[in-house]
């Protein structure tokens, strides 16, 4: 009978599942997890983690995307334009998701003995679903196992707003700033978890596939919604 893995060896081939999970074959969700009993990230698997998903090519062709269209439309125009100001952009855009990510998703989540994974629910109303998806940048599984505040989500956002104000032009720093910008990149990762909860639902029923997550976990219990146990 071969031995029973440790929980670090399990978190571990946990990870290299969740590496290979992409949306349409191209955007990471290497974040999510199915399984409602998984075991807790150590904190050198919690910053593999982040700097996966923070090197991952996709995300400098967002970056980049949005750049551009930041030059175009003139945001920030003590920047300004052609070559120089692109890259400042480029530069500003890839700091902002780098801090939030290494604060929200590493520092603080190994300080705070939070898991920066979205846990996915997988079945169930679908109200309850999109609730439950809705309330993960402000609700998270700790690494015991139970549920509450996401200290580590919204105080990422928040610092990682605070050190935009080193490199935003003058006239975009301040206090209020500093909190608006935590404050929509929390709505925006509220609006994102949706996506992340329901693409494979999506992806069966239009595209005929099976999610890597699904084909793994299909044995296990589907991720309870916050604060309440499996039914």
């Amino acid at each position: 009978m071969p031995a029973q893995k440790s929980q670090q060896d399990q978190a571990a081939d946990d990870l290299k599942r969740e590496e290979k999970q992409r949306i349409l074959g191209i955007m990471p969700e290497f974040n999510m997890m199915d399984n409602a009993q998984a075991p807790p990230l150590s904190a050198r698997q919690k910053f593999h983690l982040f700097w996966k998903s923070s090197t991952d090519p996709f995300v400098f062709l967002i970056t980049g995307m949005d750049a551009g269209i930041s030059q175009a439309e003139d945001d920030f125009p003590e920047y300004g334009q052609g070559a120089e100001g692109y890259f400042k952009r480029f530069g500003a855009s890839y700091a902002d998701s780098f801090d939030g990510n290494l604060w929200g998703n590493a520092i603080l989540p190994v300080l705070l003995h939070e898991d920066p994974r979205y846990f996915r629910m997988g079945s169930g109303p679908v109200g309850r679903r999109i609730l439950h998806a809705a309330l993960s940048t402000v609700w998270c599984r700790r690494d015991n196992g139970t549920w509450g505040p996401n200290y580590a989500n919204v105080g990422g956002n928040i610092i990682g707003g605070a050190i935009a104000n080193t490199y935003y032009p003058e006239s975009d720093r301040g206090l209020g700033l500093t909190f608006g910008r935590a404050l929509t990149v929390t709505a925006e990762g509220a609006i994102g978890a949706q996506l992340i909860e329901f693409w494979p639902d999506i992806s069966r029923k239009y595209f005929h596939k099976r999610s890597h997550a699904d084909s793994t976990v299909a044995s296990q219990d589907r991720a309870s919604p916050p604060g309440k146990s499996n039914p």
